[in-house]
């Protein structure tokens, strides 16, 4: 699975703390905090049919890593849901979008990681694409990756931070494996989540998902075990061990970028009839029903 360039995105525009700027065009210094040490957090929402879907929870999630991190000063909700709609507008911008939202510590006054040299406040950026969801319908190929993920005690989960790096040599290994994706345990050998998405298993009926003691709290994640509450399908939130994975009728993957996506195979083992299956259908269709009526304007 590797994206492509898309066309419609030639001549997009991107804002940086309200300035509107073409898409080659640097807009960040090279003093910013997300530049010299990843110091920032993000969050990507969708854009249906004018309305970004579960737009508050982003946002109150962006607002929370910010605080984890000691940001001195953090934009209204208001100021950046402007400048998104700003975005939108100058791109022409009403659906099929993807709005990489980040918020970095700053402009530092010099090179150092001493967040005190950051004396002007913080950076916005509103990156938004022409992107639909970046999974195949016909179901993701996973392996097991070496790295895993930190404990809360050595970078907590529940940060939404820009630095990666984990899950990017995660992602490396998949791409060496011919694999999609790689599944990522917690320092214990449990499923915490995959490099990019929250993971889901279906056995015997019942949707299991891993805790968030090692990975972020999904909004897609909370969706899904929000339709299976409402629709009397049976859920757990569980310790789940790669053992579960392999026997599991059915697996799926949540995430913004590729809303659901089932999964076919995982290590080389056959997941289920090795098709995507009737629970993960099933979701993926309430899913759809919940974005198309659910989601605040911004167009």
């Amino acid at each position: 699975m590797l994206q492509t360039f898309n066309e419609l995105n030639r001549d997009i525009v991107y804002n940086v703390n309200g300035r509107l700027i073409p898409r080659d065009e640097p807009g960040l210094s090279p003093f910013d905090s997300s530049v010299q040490g990843g110091d920032a957090v993000w969050e990507g929402l969708r854009l249906y049919s004018g309305r970004i879907f579960r737009l508050r929870e982003h946002l109150d999630r962006l607002r929370s890593s910010a605080l984890a991190l000691a940001f001195e000063s953090i934009p209204s909700d208001e100021h950046i849901i402007e400048e998104i709609r700003r975005t939108l507008a100058a791109n022409r911008m009403t659906d099929g979008v993807h709005i990489r939202l980040t918020l970095t510590r700053g402009v530092k006054i010099t090179s150092g990681m001493d967040p005190r040299l950051n004396q002007s406040g913080p950076t916005l950026i509103v990156l938004a694409e022409h992107k639909p969801p970046v999974y195949a319908r016909t179901g993701l190929t996973l392996i097991t990756a070496s790295i895993r993920r930190f404990a809360a005690d050595a970078l907590d989960p529940k940060i939404h931070h820009c630095n990666l790096l984990q899950s990017i040599l995660a992602k490396i290994e998949a791409n060496a494996a011919g694999a999609d994706d790689a599944v990522m345990l917690d320092p214990r050998g449990f499923v915490a989540e995959t490099n990019a998405t929250h993971l889901f298993i279906v056995e015997r009926g019942a949707v299991r998902t891993p805790h968030t003691r090692h990975c972020p709290e999904g909004i897609t994640r909370a969706a899904v075990l929000e339709l299976c509450a409402a629709h009397g399908m049976a859920h757990e939130i569980a310790d789940l061990s790669l053992t579960e994975v392999y026997r599991a009728d059915e697996v799926f993957c949540t995430g913004t970028m590729g809303e659901l996506a089932g999964v076919t195979k995982v290590d080389g083992r056959p997941i289920g009839e090795g098709s995507i299956g009737p629970m993960t259908r099933r979701l993926t269709e309430l899913f759809t029903a919940l974005t198309a009526r659910e989601g605040e304007p911004v167009v």
